[in-house]
């Protein structure tokens, strides 16, 4: 019986500390509220990106159906300044991270609107970029990042099919003239890229599907 006490003992006070480990876990995240979402994205974000998260505005982007976990990030970078938009950074100032989370889990939650390739002479080019990239200049393939159907990857690679060329062709200019600088990889790829070749997958782009 005597050996036996140091075991109990020890058995007791490792009892007695769980309470004190359960109290330092952190707690569960709390789950997007799809409702506060959509009542904060019809304050602050509607009339650029349109009540369905499909922009019609050709310069602003199509958020439905997009990434929750990218729209999070950049509305952080927006918010930040690390992404340099002052009216991006207007919006994103008076959003907190659970509005941002809202925000971006009800848009991603919303079914994106099909888009259309609108340049025939430029068609063909944008898809051997965005397939293949460009082999002899180091210019790697859209799709292997972005999807061949450009859906993307959660939370790492945005969704791209059926973004307004426009939009996409302007980011993409920026990457390049390192006026947006939220992702050297996306630099390094835009660095190399001319302008009939921008124009080219970017018009590719908005008829993926």
């Amino acid at each position: 019986m005597k050996l036996l006490a140091p075991l109990f003992m020890a058995a007791a006070l490792a009892a007695s500390a769980l309470p004190a480990l359960a109290a330092d876990a952190p707690a569960p995240a709390a789950k997007p509220d799809l409702a506060k979402g959509e009542a904060s994205y019809s304050q602050v974000c509607v009339a650029c990106h349109a009540a369905d998260g499909n922009s019609m505005i050709p310069e602003n982007p199509k958020l439905a159906q997009q990434h929750p976990e990218y729209l999070v990030k950049q509305l952080q970078e927006f918010k930040s300044g690390k992404r340099a938009s002052a009216v991006m950074q207007g919006f994103a100032s008076m959003l907190s991270d659970e509005d941002m989370k809202n925000i971006a889990w009800w848009a991603g939650a919303q079914p994106a609107k099909e888009g259309f390739a609108k340049d025939k002479d430029l068609v063909s080019l944008g898809e051997r970029i965005y397939r293949g990239g460009i082999a002899d200049r180091n210019i790697a393939a859209c799709a292997g990042c972005h999807s061949p159907n450009g859906a993307g990857i959660p939370a790492q690679y945005p969704r791209l099919a059926g973004q307004h060329a426009d939009y996409t062709a302007l980011q993409l200019k920026a990457f390049r003239d390192g006026t947006r600088a939220n992702s050297a990889q996306m630099t390094g790829v835009a660095a190399k890229l001319n302008d009939r070749e921008i124009r080219a997958v970017s018009d590719y782009i908005a008829g993926l599907r």
